[in-house]
């Protein structure tokens, strides 16, 4: 069997991935420990080094993630850094393999601090290179509603009526919003402040691209106005943080949040065919979107 056939075979398994990928790049990983298992398999490896296994077809996702993290370190914000002297991604099969320096112990950022990291990156500017795609926030949402067979047909029908009716609403009214570099997936999560003291430092960079900052500041937003998991004082901190720009005031605040939510929703959709707790959790999300149930809503993390 050749070498790209071996690879194609062990790119179903994540730990055997992760074995070939450190054999190629020169990287340890006899005494990895699994941290998480989820759509990115992370291991902890020895000498304070993170790899990130990516799921099948994600090659330019993952390069994406490591231009994005040498380009914000060299304009001054703090991110989690992608190791030098490895030509990333290592290519297994299907599956790029990543490799980072491991942060030390850490806290998610309270709503301040994240306002505060996401003006500093939306005050940069454009850059030339490297160049970042349009972040699409309906990228892949059909595609996951077809597929999500824990729904009922009329239930999966409805949300591509929704999915188009807000597609229409956004492309209305994004060419108003300026463009800037956004997260993508920005939530208090994805900025984590070292616990012995430091800068907030950015994570997660699947979704970095061009993009209306508004589409940053959503996520906190709605967990504010739809699911009260923020007191009015820390999200008045937020606001204040980024520089006095509340979203919520926007004509268009309620399609952007929509959006977030079936993205949300959508997300649990494709673990729903495989977990009972999903599938039961994916229906009382739609019964929400469907004005079924009054806000303030209640979702299960998954």
């Amino acid at each position: 069997m050749s070498d790209v056939d071996t690879d194609a075979v062990l790119s179903r398994n994540p730990r055997e991935v992760l074995a070939v990928a450190g054999s190629k790049a020169g990287v340890p990983t006899a005494e990895a420990t699994l941290i998480r298992d989820g759509t990115n398999v992370l291991y902890r490896l020895t000498g304070e080094v993170v790899a990130r296994v990516g799921p099948p077809g994600s090659q330019r996702v993952a390069a994406r993630q490591v231009r994005a993290s040498h380009w914000l370190a060299e304009v001054g914000i703090p991110v989690v850094r992608a190791l030098d002297n490895i030509d990333q991604p290592t290519i297994v099969g299907d599956r790029p393999v990543t490799w980072w320096v491991e942060l030390p112990e850490h806290r998610h950022a309270t709503p301040a601090e994240l306002g505060a990291v996401l003006a500093r990156l939306h005050a940069l500017e454009i850059p030339e290179a490297p160049s970042f795609s349009v972040v699409d926030p309906f990228e892949g949402l059909r595609d996951s509603i077809d597929g999500g067979n824990a729904l009922p047909e009329a239930d999966r029908a409805w949300l591509r009526d929704l999915t188009e009716r807000l597609h229409k609403e956004y492309l209305a009214l994004v060419p108003g919003l300026p463009q800037c570099v956004i997260h993508g997936d920005a939530w208090q999560g994805n900025v984590v402040v070292p616990s012995a003291g430091g800068a907030p430092v950015l994570l997660d960079l699947d979704h970095i691209g061009i993009g209306p900052r508004e589409w940053d500041l959503v996520s906190l937003a709605v967990d504010y106005t739809d699911f009260a998991r923020i007191a009015d004082l820390d999200y008045q901190a937020f606001v204040d943080a980024y520089g006095g720009y509340d979203m919520t005031a926007l004509p268009g605040y309620r399609t952007l949040a929509t959006i977030r939510e079936l993205r949300w929703t959508v997300f649990v959709l494709g673990k729903a065919n495989a977990n009972p707790e999903a599938a039961e959790q994916v229906r009382h999300r739609v019964a929400c979107l469907r004005g079924e149930i009054s806000r303030p809503w209640s979702w299960s993390a998954f």
